[in-house]
């Protein structure tokens, strides 16, 4: 009851006049001084008649300039008052006194001499009335600036504990919902569920635990890459535990003003506290909870400041008396200040990552509950050509699919438009329209069907979905799209140098089969560059450095890159070792090439009849060249899953 009466109150204070009272008490002035400029008007001024024997009673009558002057001449006017915009004629005839009232005509000086002439008396008069003068020059003035001190007087009192002008709280920032988000809404990160689920059994039952002298921790910090779902099972422990939900985002608690973040931080716990059991939920903490220790901060800084009150606030209350539950997230836990970090604080980091196989399957089957899909939609297929996306990318490419067979004018979902979903999340929105001609496409057809052979050949490397010279995105001019067949948490070194070896088959082929070179490689000799570097510099995979690491990676989830930390000398190293493994692997591919040229030239064949190919025709077209020539496949590094185990067990 008294929430639905707060929530009357907050609708009825929420009207025009309590949200605009600047504008509403400008509007009332100007009303106050329209009204008295239409209640004084000069047509009411007598100065300067009284002597023409000009009272109360006299008839007013409005005429033109041009009769005025005509009753000048006909000496009918015995007195002229001539003011800024008005001139008044009083005409006395057969004792009945009317004054004229007439509006002057700009530039016209005919009208004095007229009146020397005729030898009629004139005289000048005021316009504007005393009253007139003391309202609009001193009372109204005086009443509106005093008004406005009073408003802003009335405001900086209520919000003092707020800063000035209620810059100091946090009402207006933070979010205050009850949700109504499950655990069945949050798929894909089981164990990071089973991590929250005691604290939602506390919120519901806090008793239990306080009779076995348990402490609940205070707050509990989610880590993981972007779109991983850390802010929606924030949501989830909230709406299981059906207890008010608090969200701000960590940048909010940073203001210009020195000390308004450490109050907006103590404004927030004190809301909480009155409504617990309760969560409050921090996202990108890493805004206000960076490290004291990395430098950039001063004694007066805003935000260690804020860092310092949250550190307090955090230290202050007890879980037991006011249950409220302290939820942060962030993908930079790297940068924390260890004292947010220490248990009494945030007791517990839940890794939130990005979901494997099973994973993808049950969110994606979150997602099509609200879309019709056809009885074709294979999910378990879309999940494994997803591997590496995470939640929020999936849902993404269900919204995709949906509006794909929307434009289509499709009354279901089907699995191609899932497919078109899938390319589009990876390579982008092809571009049909974009024309090229015969001798660029002749380059992109070899250049991908020479990445897609050394892919499907080379053991340790991803394998082939699809193959095309359709232009996608911002740059690329065709693409080979490889899938592997789940998330991978760690690579050989056999792999990585797979990899090398994909990336430099389509600088091969340009080599082997047009016999020039293009810049289509560009970013592909970048990223082989890259891999082979950090083989030397993190993974210690090269006799250069041995079992030295020359580099500490940054942001893990953010893909931050490396700092590195070697001398001039090293870096000669590292670059000679570099230059030489790409140019060894790059032999090994050209080599294979060329023993595979006429399954190259048949890929080419087909790409220029339907522009693109699936990973099933790269392989069989590979296979019916092995078995016309009697040649070994290769193929069968692909087949046998067991075989780099059993590898690795004999030596």
């Amino acid at each position: 009851m008294s929430q639905q009466n707060n929530q009357d109150n907050k609708n009825n204070n929420n009207n025009f006049f309590n949200q605009n009272p600047l504008m509403v008490f400008a509007i009332f002035s100007l009303l106050i001084i329209l009204f008295f400029k239409g209640i004084v008007e000069p047509n009411a001024n007598q100065n300067g008649l009284r002597e023409a024997g000009v009272t109360k009673t006299t008839v007013t009558k409005q005429i033109n300039y041009y009769e005025l002057k005509q009753l000048i001449k006909e000496k009918k006017i015995s007195y002229v008052a001539i003011g800024n915009l008005t001139v008044k004629a009083v005409s006395d005839q057969n004792g009945h006194k009317t004054i004229y009232y007439v509006k002057k005509v700009p530039g016209d000086g005919s009208l004095v001499p007229l009146l020397d002439k005729t030898g009629i008396p004139y005289g000048g008069y005021s316009e504007n009335t005393w009253l007139g003068d003391l309202l609009f020059s001193w009372i109204i003035p005086i009443f509106i600036f005093f008004g406005i001190w009073m408003l802003l007087a009335n405001r900086f009192q209520k919000n003092m504990s707020g800063g000035i002008l209620g810059m100091g709280s946090s009402k207006k920032l933070v979010n205050s919902e009850k949700p109504k988000v499950k655990f069945d809404d949050v798929a894909g990160v089981e164990e990071a569920k089973e991590e929250v689920k005691e604290i939602v059994d506390f919120l519901k039952n806090p008793q239990r635990y306080m009779n076995l002298g348990a402490q609940i921790p205070k707050g509990v910090l989610l880590v993981g890459p972007p779109g991983t779902g850390k802010t929606l099972l924030a949501k989830a422990v909230a709406g299981e535990a059906e207890v008010p939900f608090f969200s701000v985002s960590g940048s909010s608690f940073i203001e210009m003003f020195v000390g308004v973040g450490a109050s907006r931080v103590r404004d927030l716990f004190e809301t909480a506290k009155k409504e617990a059991p309760a969560i409050v939920f921090i996202d990108e903490i890493d805004a206000i909870g960076k490290s004291r220790a990395a430098g950039g901060m001063g004694g007066n800084d805003e935000r260690e400041q804020t860092l310092n009150q949250l550190l307090a606030e955090m230290d202050g209350f007890s879980s037991d008396q006011a249950p409220v539950i302290v939820l942060a997230a962030t993908n930079r836990p790297e940068i924390l200040d260890p004292a947010l970090l220490r248990p009494g604080r945030f007791d517990r980091q839940v890794l939130v990552d990005k979901p494997d196989f099973e994973g993808r399957v049950k969110i994606l089957k979150v997602h099509v509950k609200k879309i019709k899909i056809a009885d074709d939609v294979d999910l378990e297929e879309i999940a494994r050509l997803t591997a590496g996306l995470a939640g929020a990318d999936l849902a993404n490419v269900v919204n995709e699919a949906a509006l794909l067979a929307g434009r289509a004018d499709k009354v279901e979902v089907e699995q191609k438009d899932f497919y078109e979903a899938v390319e589009r999340a990876i390579a982008g929105l092809e571009k049909k329209s974009r024309r090229i001609n015969p001798k660029e496409k002749n380059i992109v057809a070899y250049h991908e069907s020479g990445h897609a052979l050394i892919a499907e050949v080379t053991r340790g490397a991803k394998r082939v979905s699809k193959v095309s010279i359709v232009p996608r995105g911002l740059a690329a001019l065709g693409y080979t799209l490889n899938t592997p067949e789940e998330n991978k948490y760690m690579m050989q070194k056999y792999e990585l140098l797979a990899e090398v070896d994909v990336l430099l088959g389509g600088r091969a082929a340009e080599e082997v089969f047009i016999k020039e070179i293009s810049t289509g490689a560009g970013n592909d000799l970048e990223r082989a560059t890259d891999i082979v570097k950090s083989m030397v510099e993190l993974y210690g995979m090269s006799e250069v450095a041995g079992l030295m690491v020359l580099a500490k990676r940054r942001n893990t989830f953010l893909n931050g890159g490396v700092e590195k930390e070697y001398s001039e000398k090293m870096a000669e190293e590292l670059d000679a070792y570099v230059k030489k493994v790409l140019e060894e692997r790059y032999q090994a591919v050209l080599k294979t090439l060329e023993d595979y040229a006429p399954a190259i030239e048949k890929m080419v064949e087909e790409l220029y009849k339907t522009e693109t190919i699936s990973g099933e025709q790269v392989v069989e077209i590979i296979k019916t060249y092995e078995e016309e020539n009697g040649m070994k496949s290769r193929l069968a590094v692909h087949e046998d899953a067991d075989e780099d185990i059993k590898q690795a067990k004999n030596g």
